[in-house]
Protein backbone atom coordinates (compact mmCIF):
# COMPACT_ATOMS: atom_id res chain seq x y z
CA UNK A 1 0.00 0.00 0.00
CA UNK A 2 1.62 3.43 -0.89
CA UNK A 3 2.44 6.01 1.67
CA UNK A 4 1.71 8.85 -0.35
CA UNK A 5 -1.56 10.28 -0.18
CA UNK A 6 -3.81 12.89 -1.09
CA UNK A 7 -6.17 14.69 1.24
CA UNK A 8 -9.33 16.38 0.11
CA UNK A 9 -9.59 19.86 0.58
CA UNK A 10 -13.86 19.55 1.16
CA UNK A 11 -14.52 16.13 3.11
CA UNK A 12 -10.91 15.13 4.44
CA UNK A 13 -10.54 12.19 2.62
CA UNK A 14 -7.21 10.49 1.87
CA UNK A 15 -6.89 8.74 -1.28
CA UNK A 16 -3.32 7.04 -2.04
CA UNK A 17 -1.89 7.66 -4.74
CA UNK A 18 -0.72 5.14 -7.36
CA UNK A 19 0.58 6.04 -9.99
CA UNK A 20 0.09 9.85 -11.17
CA UNK A 21 -1.69 12.07 -9.28
CA UNK A 22 -5.17 12.76 -9.26
CA UNK A 23 -7.14 16.35 -9.38
CA UNK A 24 -10.33 16.14 -8.02
CA UNK A 25 -12.10 13.72 -4.72
CA UNK A 26 -13.82 10.74 -6.27
CA UNK A 27 -16.42 11.03 -3.13
CA UNK A 28 -17.03 14.74 -3.52
CA UNK A 29 -15.67 16.34 -6.12
CA UNK A 30 -13.46 18.67 -4.26
CA UNK A 31 -9.85 19.53 -5.00
CA UNK A 32 -7.30 17.06 -3.74
CA UNK A 33 -4.43 18.25 -2.19
CA UNK A 34 -0.58 17.92 -3.06
CA UNK A 35 0.57 14.33 -2.03
CA UNK A 36 2.64 14.00 0.78
CA UNK A 37 3.56 11.01 3.27
CA UNK A 38 0.94 10.26 5.69
CA UNK A 39 3.39 11.32 8.55
CA UNK A 40 4.70 13.80 7.07
CA UNK A 41 5.66 17.14 9.48
CA UNK A 42 3.72 20.50 8.60
CA UNK A 43 7.23 21.83 7.41
CA UNK A 44 7.36 19.13 4.24
CA UNK A 45 3.48 19.93 3.42
CA UNK A 46 2.01 22.77 1.10
CA UNK A 47 -1.34 22.61 3.02
CA UNK A 48 -1.94 22.53 6.76
CA UNK A 49 -5.20 21.58 8.95
CA UNK A 50 -7.68 23.58 10.14
CA UNK A 51 -10.19 22.25 12.77
CA UNK A 52 -13.48 23.13 12.52
CA UNK A 53 -16.73 22.01 14.22
CA UNK A 54 -19.08 18.67 12.56
CA UNK A 55 -22.16 21.38 11.79
CA UNK A 56 -19.98 24.46 11.04
CA UNK A 57 -20.62 24.19 7.63
CA UNK A 58 -24.65 24.44 8.24
CA UNK A 59 -25.19 26.26 11.25
CA UNK A 60 -26.48 30.05 10.59
CA UNK A 61 -25.67 32.80 12.54
CA UNK A 62 -29.07 33.23 15.47
CA UNK A 63 -30.46 36.84 14.48
CA UNK A 64 -29.29 39.63 16.82
CA UNK A 65 -32.17 41.16 19.37
CA UNK A 66 -32.31 44.67 18.92
CA UNK A 67 -32.14 47.15 21.60
CA UNK A 68 -35.21 49.56 21.82
CA UNK A 69 -37.83 50.85 19.69
CA UNK A 70 -37.98 50.18 15.72
CA UNK A 71 -35.94 53.63 14.02
CA UNK A 72 -37.04 54.97 10.62
CA UNK A 73 -34.68 53.52 7.16
CA UNK A 74 -32.44 56.17 7.13
CA UNK A 75 -32.47 58.17 4.01
CA UNK A 76 -31.15 61.79 2.78
CA UNK A 77 -32.57 64.63 3.13
CA UNK A 78 -30.41 65.93 -0.09
CA UNK A 79 -28.29 64.81 -2.61
CA UNK A 80 -24.87 63.34 -0.77
CA UNK A 81 -21.79 65.13 -1.94
CA UNK A 82 -19.23 62.54 -1.03
CA UNK A 83 -18.57 59.60 -3.43
CA UNK A 84 -16.27 58.88 -6.54
CA UNK A 85 -15.80 62.64 -8.89
CA UNK A 86 -15.92 61.65 -12.60
CA UNK A 87 -15.86 65.36 -13.65
CA UNK A 88 -15.97 65.91 -17.41
CA UNK A 89 -12.78 66.32 -19.39
CA UNK A 90 -11.47 69.48 -19.60
CA UNK A 91 -11.59 71.03 -23.43
CA UNK A 92 -8.32 70.86 -25.08
CA UNK A 93 -6.81 74.39 -25.15
CA UNK A 94 -7.07 76.39 -27.69
CA UNK A 95 -3.75 77.16 -29.52
CA UNK A 96 -2.49 81.21 -27.65
CA UNK A 97 -3.80 83.95 -31.10
CA UNK A 98 -1.06 86.71 -31.38
CA UNK A 99 -2.79 89.83 -31.54
CA UNK A 100 -5.89 88.41 -30.55
CA UNK A 101 -7.49 91.85 -29.13
CA UNK A 102 -6.67 93.69 -33.33
CA UNK A 103 -7.94 90.58 -35.30
CA UNK A 104 -11.36 90.36 -33.51
CA UNK A 105 -11.84 94.14 -34.87
CA UNK A 106 -10.01 94.57 -38.49
CA UNK A 107 -13.06 94.79 -40.23
CA UNK A 108 -14.12 97.86 -37.93
CA UNK A 109 -10.57 98.75 -38.18
CA UNK A 110 -10.70 99.11 -41.54
CA UNK A 111 -13.65 100.65 -41.84
CA UNK A 112 -12.45 103.36 -39.18
CA UNK A 113 -9.25 104.05 -41.11
CA UNK A 114 -11.26 104.17 -44.73
CA UNK A 115 -13.68 106.78 -42.73
CA UNK A 116 -10.39 108.63 -41.22
CA UNK A 117 -8.80 108.96 -44.41
CA UNK A 118 -12.13 110.06 -45.92
CA UNK A 119 -12.21 112.86 -43.33
CA UNK A 120 -8.29 113.91 -44.07
CA UNK A 121 -9.27 114.32 -47.90
CA UNK A 122 -12.05 116.64 -46.66
CA UNK A 123 -10.10 118.67 -44.67
CA UNK A 124 -7.18 119.07 -47.44
CA UNK A 125 -10.07 119.88 -49.84
CA UNK A 126 -11.28 122.56 -47.56
CA UNK A 127 -7.02 124.03 -47.12
CA UNK A 128 -6.65 124.23 -50.75
CA UNK A 129 -10.55 126.30 -51.27
CA UNK A 130 -8.46 128.41 -48.17
CA UNK A 131 -5.57 128.81 -50.12
CA UNK A 132 -7.77 129.92 -53.16
CA UNK A 133 -10.15 131.97 -51.45
CA UNK A 134 -6.69 134.04 -49.44
CA UNK A 135 -5.17 135.64 -52.62
CA UNK A 136 -7.77 138.32 -52.96
CA UNK A 137 -9.33 138.25 -49.15
CA UNK A 138 -7.69 137.85 -45.93
CA UNK A 139 -8.94 135.00 -43.94
CA UNK A 140 -10.65 134.65 -40.71
CA UNK A 141 -7.85 133.30 -38.16
CA UNK A 142 -10.42 131.15 -36.40
CA UNK A 143 -11.22 129.29 -39.89
CA UNK A 144 -7.70 128.91 -39.99
CA UNK A 145 -7.21 127.44 -36.54
CA UNK A 146 -10.29 124.66 -37.17
CA UNK A 147 -8.57 123.98 -40.90
CA UNK A 148 -5.06 123.28 -38.55
CA UNK A 149 -6.82 121.06 -35.91
CA UNK A 150 -8.65 119.29 -38.28
CA UNK A 151 -5.54 118.46 -40.70
CA UNK A 152 -3.32 117.47 -38.11
CA UNK A 153 -5.76 115.28 -35.72
CA UNK A 154 -7.38 113.54 -38.88
CA UNK A 155 -3.94 112.63 -40.26
CA UNK A 156 -2.81 111.49 -37.31
CA UNK A 157 -6.49 109.65 -36.45
CA UNK A 158 -5.84 108.23 -39.78
CA UNK A 159 -2.17 107.37 -39.63
CA UNK A 160 -2.86 105.36 -36.55
CA UNK A 161 -5.90 103.70 -37.52
CA UNK A 162 -3.93 102.64 -40.59
CA UNK A 163 -1.05 101.62 -37.93
CA UNK A 164 -3.71 99.45 -35.63
CA UNK A 165 -5.33 98.14 -39.18
CA UNK A 166 -1.81 96.65 -39.94
CA UNK A 167 -1.69 95.14 -37.36
CA UNK A 168 -5.04 93.52 -36.91
CA UNK A 169 -4.58 91.98 -40.77
CA UNK A 170 -1.56 90.62 -39.61
CA UNK A 171 -2.94 88.84 -36.19
CA UNK A 172 -5.51 87.22 -39.38
CA UNK A 173 -3.34 86.36 -41.85
CA UNK A 174 -1.12 84.45 -39.35
CA UNK A 175 -4.98 82.85 -37.90
CA UNK A 176 -6.22 81.92 -41.64
CA UNK A 177 -2.54 80.53 -42.77
CA UNK A 178 -2.53 77.85 -39.46
CA UNK A 179 -6.42 76.99 -39.84
CA UNK A 180 -5.30 76.89 -43.65
CA UNK A 181 -2.72 74.54 -43.21
CA UNK A 182 -3.90 72.76 -39.86
CA UNK A 183 -6.49 71.19 -42.12
CA UNK A 184 -4.27 69.76 -44.56
CA UNK A 185 -2.29 67.75 -41.42
CA UNK A 186 0.47 69.97 -41.65
CA UNK A 187 2.70 73.01 -40.00
CA UNK A 188 2.70 76.28 -41.38
CA UNK A 189 6.59 76.73 -42.60
CA UNK A 190 6.65 80.42 -42.30
CA UNK A 191 7.08 81.59 -38.45
CA UNK A 192 5.10 84.24 -36.69
CA UNK A 193 8.49 86.55 -36.86
CA UNK A 194 8.75 86.01 -40.63
CA UNK A 195 5.22 87.26 -40.93
CA UNK A 196 5.59 90.64 -39.21
CA UNK A 197 8.69 91.69 -40.84
CA UNK A 198 7.32 91.24 -44.28
CA UNK A 199 4.40 92.93 -43.59
CA UNK A 200 5.07 95.25 -41.17
CA UNK A 201 9.06 96.68 -42.19
CA UNK A 202 8.47 99.39 -44.65
CA UNK A 203 9.58 98.54 -48.31
CA UNK A 204 9.71 95.42 -47.60
CA UNK A 205 6.17 94.91 -47.07
CA UNK A 206 5.38 96.07 -50.39
CA UNK A 207 6.20 92.65 -52.01
CA UNK A 208 5.56 90.00 -49.05
CA UNK A 209 2.09 90.39 -48.20
CA UNK A 210 0.89 89.75 -51.66
CA UNK A 211 2.85 86.47 -51.50
CA UNK A 212 1.80 85.17 -48.06
CA UNK A 213 -1.97 86.44 -49.21
CA UNK A 214 -1.28 83.53 -52.52
CA UNK A 215 -0.16 80.92 -50.52
CA UNK A 216 -3.05 81.10 -48.04
CA UNK A 217 -5.07 81.10 -50.69
CA UNK A 218 -3.12 78.00 -52.67
CA UNK A 219 -3.48 75.74 -49.50
CA UNK A 220 -2.89 71.91 -50.82
CA UNK A 221 -6.53 70.82 -49.25
CA UNK A 222 -8.69 72.84 -51.74
CA UNK A 223 -7.83 74.28 -55.49
CA UNK A 224 -7.26 78.29 -55.74
CA UNK A 225 -9.79 79.96 -56.35
CA UNK A 226 -8.98 82.20 -59.71
CA UNK A 227 -11.07 85.04 -58.40
CA UNK A 228 -9.80 85.35 -54.97
CA UNK A 229 -6.41 84.64 -56.82
CA UNK A 230 -7.28 87.96 -59.18
CA UNK A 231 -8.92 89.94 -56.50
CA UNK A 232 -5.09 89.31 -54.69
CA UNK A 233 -3.59 90.64 -57.68
CA UNK A 234 -5.62 93.38 -57.78
CA UNK A 235 -5.02 94.45 -54.18
CA UNK A 236 -1.55 93.86 -55.05
CA UNK A 237 -1.38 95.94 -57.54
CA UNK A 238 -2.98 99.24 -55.40
CA UNK A 239 -0.64 98.43 -52.61
CA UNK A 240 2.25 99.10 -53.85
CA UNK A 241 0.65 102.14 -56.14
CA UNK A 242 -0.38 103.69 -52.67
CA UNK A 243 2.62 102.64 -51.13
CA UNK A 244 4.62 104.66 -54.36
CA UNK A 245 1.85 107.88 -53.95
CA UNK A 246 3.34 108.24 -50.14
CA UNK A 247 6.12 108.34 -51.08
CA UNK A 248 6.02 110.74 -53.69
CA UNK A 249 3.79 112.54 -50.99
CA UNK A 250 6.63 112.72 -48.27
CA UNK A 251 9.13 114.49 -51.34
CA UNK A 252 6.31 117.10 -51.76
CA UNK A 253 7.24 118.76 -48.88
CA UNK A 254 10.17 119.54 -49.48
CA UNK A 255 10.33 122.30 -52.00
CA UNK A 256 9.33 125.62 -50.55
CA UNK A 257 7.91 127.38 -53.45
CA UNK A 258 4.17 128.74 -52.49
CA UNK A 259 2.95 127.25 -56.03
CA UNK A 260 4.58 123.59 -54.56
CA UNK A 261 2.82 123.59 -51.75
CA UNK A 262 0.14 124.59 -53.05
CA UNK A 263 -0.18 121.59 -55.16
CA UNK A 264 1.20 119.53 -52.29
CA UNK A 265 -2.19 120.29 -50.48
CA UNK A 266 -4.25 118.46 -53.70
CA UNK A 267 -1.67 115.88 -53.95
CA UNK A 268 -1.97 115.26 -49.75
CA UNK A 269 -5.85 115.09 -50.75
CA UNK A 270 -5.23 112.25 -53.66
CA UNK A 271 -2.94 110.44 -51.94
CA UNK A 272 -6.12 110.45 -49.33
CA UNK A 273 -8.51 109.11 -51.59
CA UNK A 274 -6.02 106.69 -52.46
CA UNK A 275 -5.13 105.08 -48.66
CA UNK A 276 -9.18 105.08 -48.96
CA UNK A 277 -9.53 102.92 -51.93
CA UNK A 278 -6.52 100.71 -50.57
CA UNK A 279 -8.42 100.23 -47.34
CA UNK A 280 -11.82 98.89 -49.12
CA UNK A 281 -9.92 96.95 -51.27
CA UNK A 282 -8.21 94.99 -48.21
CA UNK A 283 -10.93 94.48 -46.48
CA UNK A 284 -12.99 93.35 -49.86
CA UNK A 285 -9.84 90.95 -50.34
CA UNK A 286 -10.57 90.10 -46.42
CA UNK A 287 -14.05 89.26 -46.96
CA UNK A 288 -13.65 87.44 -50.09
CA UNK A 289 -11.01 85.19 -48.84
CA UNK A 290 -13.96 84.17 -46.03
CA UNK A 291 -16.18 83.16 -48.30
CA UNK A 292 -17.93 86.47 -47.55
CA UNK A 293 -19.47 89.53 -49.70
CA UNK A 294 -17.92 93.28 -48.94
CA UNK A 295 -20.66 94.38 -46.15
CA UNK A 296 -20.10 90.91 -44.42
CA UNK A 297 -22.72 88.55 -45.81
CA UNK A 298 -22.40 84.65 -47.09
CA UNK A 299 -21.97 85.02 -50.98
CA UNK A 300 -24.29 82.48 -52.46
CA UNK A 301 -22.86 80.23 -55.42
CA UNK A 302 -24.85 81.10 -58.92
CA UNK A 303 -25.38 78.42 -61.20
CA UNK A 304 -25.71 79.36 -65.14
CA UNK A 305 -28.05 76.71 -67.30
CA UNK A 306 -28.17 77.08 -70.56
CA UNK A 307 -31.58 78.18 -72.04
CA UNK A 308 -32.41 76.11 -75.39
CA UNK A 309 -35.56 77.81 -77.20
CA UNK A 310 -38.05 74.80 -78.27
CA UNK A 311 -37.50 73.61 -82.17
CA UNK A 312 -39.37 75.59 -84.59
CA UNK A 313 -38.97 74.41 -87.97
CA UNK A 314 -37.96 76.93 -90.25
CA UNK A 315 -39.43 75.19 -93.59
CA UNK A 316 -42.94 73.59 -92.99
CA UNK A 317 -42.06 69.41 -94.23
CA UNK A 318 -43.89 68.05 -96.43
CA UNK A 319 -46.85 65.69 -95.08
CA UNK A 320 -47.86 62.75 -97.95
CA UNK A 321 -51.26 62.77 -98.84
CA UNK A 322 -53.26 62.43 -102.23
CA UNK A 323 -55.37 66.01 -101.14
CA UNK A 324 -51.62 67.72 -100.93
CA UNK A 325 -50.41 66.66 -104.22
CA UNK A 326 -53.24 67.52 -106.19
CA UNK A 327 -54.11 71.17 -104.31
CA UNK A 328 -52.88 73.64 -106.31
CA UNK A 329 -52.17 77.17 -104.26
CA UNK A 330 -53.32 80.16 -106.05
CA UNK A 331 -49.85 81.60 -105.73
CA UNK A 332 -47.96 78.93 -107.31
CA UNK A 333 -50.18 79.82 -110.98
CA UNK A 334 -48.02 81.64 -112.71
CA UNK A 335 -46.51 81.85 -116.35
CA UNK A 336 -44.00 78.97 -116.13
CA UNK A 337 -45.61 76.82 -113.83
CA UNK A 338 -49.16 76.70 -115.93
CA UNK A 339 -48.35 73.67 -118.15
CA UNK A 340 -47.51 72.14 -114.93
CA UNK A 341 -50.90 72.28 -113.48
CA UNK A 342 -52.71 72.17 -116.32
CA UNK A 343 -50.77 68.40 -116.96
CA UNK A 344 -51.81 67.66 -113.06
CA UNK A 345 -55.11 68.15 -113.33
CA UNK A 346 -55.43 65.86 -117.35
CA UNK A 347 -53.69 63.20 -115.35
CA UNK A 348 -56.67 63.21 -112.66
CA UNK A 349 -58.88 62.24 -115.38
CA UNK A 350 -60.07 59.02 -115.59
CA UNK A 351 -59.01 57.55 -118.66
CA UNK A 352 -62.56 56.52 -120.00
CA UNK A 353 -63.77 60.24 -120.34
CA UNK A 354 -63.74 62.15 -124.02
CA UNK A 355 -61.43 64.61 -125.04
CA UNK A 356 -63.96 67.29 -125.73
CA UNK A 357 -64.48 67.08 -121.41
CA UNK A 358 -60.77 67.09 -121.16
CA UNK A 359 -60.60 69.80 -123.40
CA UNK A 360 -63.10 71.89 -121.49
CA UNK A 361 -61.27 71.13 -118.31
CA UNK A 362 -58.08 72.37 -120.21
CA UNK A 363 -59.39 75.84 -120.92
CA UNK A 364 -61.05 76.17 -118.18
CA UNK A 365 -57.83 75.43 -115.90
CA UNK A 366 -55.77 77.71 -118.40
Amino acid sequence: MSTVVQPCARCGARWAVQATPMLWCPRCRGVLLSPAPIDAPAKQRNYRWVARRPDQRYRRSAPSERNGPPVETPRYTEIPRWGLLDPPAAPAAAAPRPLAAFTDRVGVLLLATAIAFAVACLAELGRYGILLRNRTRLIDPLLLTVSDYLLYLSALLGLGLGLASAVAMLGWLIDARRDAYARSGRADARSVRSLALGCLVPVVNLVWPGTYLTELVSAPDRPADPRVLRAIRIWWAAWVFGGIVAVAALLWRFPDSLQAKADGVLFTAFTDVVAVAVTVLTLWLLRMIEGRDLFGHARTAHRWVIAVDPHAPIIEPVHPGGSASSEVRPDSVNSTGRDVAVAGIAEDQPVGEDASDREHEEVMAK
